[in-house]
This record gives structure tokens, sequence and C-alpha cells, in this order.
């Protein structure tokens, strides 16, 4: 009897554990995954789209170009600004300078040079088109 007992609790503790197992599949169910795909197309150009834009990378880099050109010409005026204020400041002392030499001489100003007035161009005394001679019948 006493293995009929054993027998009788080592099924029990069996159906006890399959009815577990079946709740708990039963519970959950199946389980089910959603996939959704995310696949990017690049978007269609048309020739004059891919023209448009090759057309607004070359003004971007011709726009560029003239920045970087104007602020070398900048660069270089403002040298040439510096040397001429430089040579202006040295022709004002000499002629400041010269002034005093004159009037320690004793030698007057000098006239200023008359500007001519510009000839007048010869007007044309011959017509622009000459006249065929007649001709005879």
């Amino acid at each position: 009897m006493k293995t009929n007992k054993n027998l009788l609790a080592v099924a029990t503790g069996l159906i006890a554990c399959l009815v577990v197992i079946w709740f708990s599949t039963s519970i959950h169910g199946k389980k089910t995954y959603k996939v959704q795909p995310q696949v990017t197309i690049p978007e269609y150009k048309t020739d004059a789209a891919r023209a448009i834009d090759a057309y607004e990378r070359l003004m971007e880099r011709y726009m560029d170009l003239t920045e970087r050109n104007l602020i070398g010409i900048d660069t270089s005026l403002q040298g040439v600004i510096k040397k001429l204020d430089s040579i202006d400041g040295k022709l004002t002392k000499l002629s400041t300078r010269l002034a005093r030499i004159e009037k320690a001489l004793g030698i007057g100003q000098s006239k200023p040079p008359i500007e001519q007035k510009p000839q007048p161009e010869p007007t044309q005394t011959k017509p622009l088109i000459e006249p065929s001679p007649p001709v005879a019948e």
C-alpha cells in the first residue's frame, strides 16, 4: 500500500505541475510581434532640380571666392592708403621747408602755371557722302 500511496503522491504532483504549466501558457497566450519596417527611399530629382542644385552650389562657391578677393583688395587698399598718407605728410613737410627757404632767400612765390584753353577741333568742310556724277544716256 505504501507503493500505491507513493505512486498516488507522484501522480498527484505530476498532474498539479501539468495544470500549472497549462494555465501559465493559456494566460500568456501566444506572443506575437508586430514588425514595421522603416525604409527611406531617397527623393527622386528631375534633371531641372539637379541643375538648379548645381547652380546654387556654383553660386555659393562664387560668392565665397568674391568675398575672399574683396577682403584681399581691402587689405591691399589699406596698405596703399597708409603709404599715400605718409607721402602726403612728407610732401607737406617738404613744402613748408621749401617755403621757409624761399622766404629766407627772398625769392618770391612762383606763379601758378597758366592753363591753356583747348583748341576747338576743325569742322569738316567736305561732305561725308560725295554725290556721284550724272550718267550720260
